[in-house]
């Protein structure tokens, strides 16, 4: 089996060595090649100089590929056409792996039975959140947090597409399906994400399975600015947009009005549950459902706007 890890970066060069040296710990078996493919998002830093210090270092396992156009999707998109191997895996250029992260994760993916694969994604040992910050349970933040994923020690099916910093798929599933989409994803002016996840989800609607794999551990730090309310606000409203982006055209422009009426009722009960709310979590929890809703409310009239229609399933958003 051929493996290849796809690394995309921008501008972050003093964090990048520390994830390639985990990567270059790597325990794979001499039967298996692989390689670290670190795709360079045109970064203005010393991003070059670090990742060819690791292809002198490594010979062999890992390469350098530049990207002129910035974007994250545009970047993946190029680590995939680059690829050598029959797998490809995709993790972030801030987080760190476990030295059996890259066989594990790709390891059930020989026989073709799954399509692809997801792992665990953990905060650093040590971290301990605020009191209004729930990890775990029906309020959990933990994946705008960090994309936390973690559904416990025991493999199985994934019935939800896995998150970009610690996900595989076999090489052949984007000859099949199309590569990421660009019109999602991180890039200049927009933190739109989602291009991930819709991936995946374009997998598991087309009847592919994908296998969650509990021993390929990925470790995401968490920086300060992250652990603030404004830091979670502005992400679950980016992520309601998102959401209306992924779905895909329905809503005409003369629609808009019968969905915003629709759609008053059940937000102003989402927004009466978050002030009578009493428990710091739920509090909270209920705040970013009210959030993600307006981000939801708001690219729907955008796109409508624009001459374009807005997604199937346009909707307030459960809490």
């Amino acid at each position: 089996m051929k493996i290849t890890a796809i690394l995309c970066t921008y501008n972050r060069c003093q964090k990048l060595a520390k994830v390639l040296e985990s990567l270059a710990a790597s325990v794979v078996p001499e039967s298996d090649e692989w390689e670290i493919l670190v795709v360079d998002n045109n970064s203005p830093d010393q991003t070059r100089s670090v990742v060819e210090e690791f292809v002198r270092r490594f010979p062999g396992h890992f390469r350098y590929v530049f990207e002129a156009q910035q974007g994250k999707s545009y970047a993946l998109n190029t680590g995939i056409g680059e690829a050598h191997g029959d797998v490809l895996e995709f993790v972030d250029d801030d987080v760190t792996v476990e030295p059996n992260w890259l066989y594990n994760l790709a390891s059930d993916l020989r026989s073709g039975e799954w399509a692809g694969s997801g792992g665990r994604i953990l905060v650093p040992p040590g971290f301990i959140p605020p009191p209004w910050l729930a990890l775990e349970g029906r309020w959990r933040q933990g994946a705008a947090l960090c994309a936390h994923f973690d559904y416990g020690d025991v493999p199985g099916d994934l019935e939800e597409a896995p998150y970009g910093t610690n996900m595989a798929f076999r090489k052949e599933m984007f000859d099949r399906y199309g590569v990421f989409r660009t019109d999602l994803g991180p890039r200049p002016g927009s933190e739109l994400r989602n291009e991930d996840t819709e991936f995946g989800n374009r997998l598991l609607t087309g009847g592919e399975r994908l296998r969650y794999v509990p021993s390929a551990v990925v470790y995401h730090p968490v920086p300060e600015e992250r652990v603030r309310r404004s830091f979670f606000r502005a992400r679950w409203f980016t992520y309601g947009r998102a959401q209306v982006r992924e779905k895909g055209p329905q809503l005409k422009l003369s629609e808009l009005p019968r969905y915003c009426f629709r759609a008053l009722r059940p937000f102003l009960s989402q927004i009466k549950q978050y002030l009578r709310a009493r428990d710091p979590q739920e509090k909270f929890g209920r705040q970013c459902a009210v959030w993600c809703t307006l981000g939801t409310m708001t690219e729907v009239w955008r796109q409508a706007l624009r001459g374009r229609v807005a997604p199937s399933g346009s909707s307030v958003p459960s809490n």
